[in-house]
């Protein structure tokens, strides 16, 4: 009995420590490096708010289209972990190969991002579907929302690490070693998760004239014949789907709007996410806590309403100190976001079906990436043409405009889910789960 509770604590561990250098690679590409250097140093002006949205855009459409077809395999052939350490690996030599990207270099920019990030994403489905493997029922929430919190712990620290040698040394070439150090961070903290965590489904034997894609199509058709069986899993995915893309739109330009909007210069962008992933190591811990007491959809709730009234203060901020305490708000809400999305899809899988369920899941949270921060981009981009040409405005206080124009399609975004989200029966998809129609072994 003592060592099966000490082996679930070490791959719960594992589970964590992936989370841990997944989430720097977050913190550093995604939110305070990467993204404001393509868009003023690799690009430059309002122009490059667009092909940073539709860089993302690309690589989560691709995510989107793979990840259901590769999540049916993984469950038939008991390969997450294969899986997993093929997206990572993709995601870590990428991300180093950003080094070489610098001031023009768009294609380049652009392909070793779009690459980083897909892997980045894959990645993700089967570390998610692996959750339901190493918790039980009544420890879902709790892991979840652990493996959020150490997870913002880990791109405190390596956004900390990082931080002294860019206020001390001046130029890009600091900047550029930053991410290879990241990739780097994220490859020694996921290698617990590869040596600690077993899975406990067992590869299917494949029927005669079958290959993993025939069966992976025939699995993901009798889930989607049987859709009236999951319709309040169906109601949650649509909701995620919409209010995803203002999630994850705040997320992908925190730092461009930073820049833009207050001038805000690399050691501040560094700071700024710090802020933000220590308030996300509260929301995370809390909002596991609330959900276990008071069920996962009020709670999840709970924290778009706070994520709404985050975006709305961003159109009306104008000092760089309310942009900090609105970093701090939204990090307490998106985390409580994420990880209780996250939890609710764990309660809502079917046994023996979890990566299928994370890869229709991931199919909503990429496809809302590939929707939402191109719209993010296109508006910014176009808004801030139509002021300087209508408005006869400067460049910047045009590309400020355009921002805020943009800003106010998250919280539209924010306010359809959460609408459809309330419609959502929580009780009858975990009932759907227990008595699902699908075989697994099918």
């Amino acid at each position: 009995m003592f060592s099966k509770m000490k082996n679930i604590n070490r791959e719960h561990l594992a589970w964590y420590l992936y989370d841990f250098g997944n989430s720097a690679y977050a913190a550093v590409v995604l939110l305070a490096i990467y993204s404001a250097y393509f868009k003023g140093e690799v690009v430059g002006g309002a122009e490059g708010s667009r092909l940073w949205g539709i860089s993302v855009g690309i690589a989560m459409l691709v995510v989107a289209v793979i990840a259901p077809i590769l999540g049916s395999v993984a469950d038939f052939s008991a390969s997450k972990k294969r899986f997993l350490l093929g997206f990572s690996v993709m995601t870590w030599v990428f991300t180093a190969l950003l080094f070489f990207v610098q001031k023009g270099d768009i294609v380049l920019g652009m392909l070793f991002f779009i690459l980083a990030e897909i892997g980045y994403r894959g990645g993700q489905v089967f570390y998610n579907s692996l959750l339901p493997e190493i918790a039980e029922p009544d420890e879902l929430g709790r892991v979840s929302g652990n493996g959020w919190a150490i997870g913002s712990l880990g791109g405190i620290l390596c956004l900390l690490l990082i931080l002294p040698p860019i206020v001390l040394i001046e130029g890009t070439l600091v900047v550029r070693l930053a991410l290879v150090f990241t990739a780097i961070f994220f490859a020694i903290s996921a290698i617990p998760v590869f040596r600690w965590i077993t899975e406990r489904a067992q590869a299917q034997t494949l029927p005669p004239g079958e290959n993993y894609f025939s069966i992976a199509f025939k699995r993901i058709g009798k889930t989607l014949k049987s859709i009236r069986h999951y319709r309040e899993f169906v109601k949650f995915i649509v909701s995620f789907l919409i209010y995803n893309d203002g999630i994850l739109m705040a997320m992908d330009f925190a730092a461009i709007i930073g820049a833009v909007l207050f001038g805000m210069n690399q050691e501040q962008l560094i700071i700024f996410m710090i802020v933000v992933q220590v308030t996300s190591v509260a929301g995370a811990y809390l909002f596991a806590v609330i959900g276990g007491r008071f069920g996962f959809k009020p709670s999840l709730l709970l924290s778009l309403v706070m994520m709404i009234g985050v975006v709305l203060a961003m159109l009306f901020t104008t000092t760089l100190t309310g942009y900090f305490i609105i970093g701090a708000f939204a990090g307490f809400a998106l985390t409580g976001v994420q990880s209780l999305s996250r939890t609710m899809v764990g309660f809502f899988a079917p046994e023996g079906q979890s990566a299928e369920f994370f890869g229709f899941f991931a199919i909503a949270g990429r496809t809302s990436s590939f929707i939402g921060p191109t719209i993010y981009g296109i508006l910014a981009a176009e808004a801030a043409l139509w002021f300087q040409a209508n408005r006869a405005m400067e460049a910047l206080p045009a590309e400020q405009a355009g921002q805020k124009v943009a800003i106010l399609s998250i919280a539209i975004f924010l306010l359809a889910g959460l609408a459809i989200l309330l419609s959502v029966n929580e009780a009858k998809a975990r009932q759907a789960a227990t008595a699902a129609p699908v075989p697994a072994g099918d």
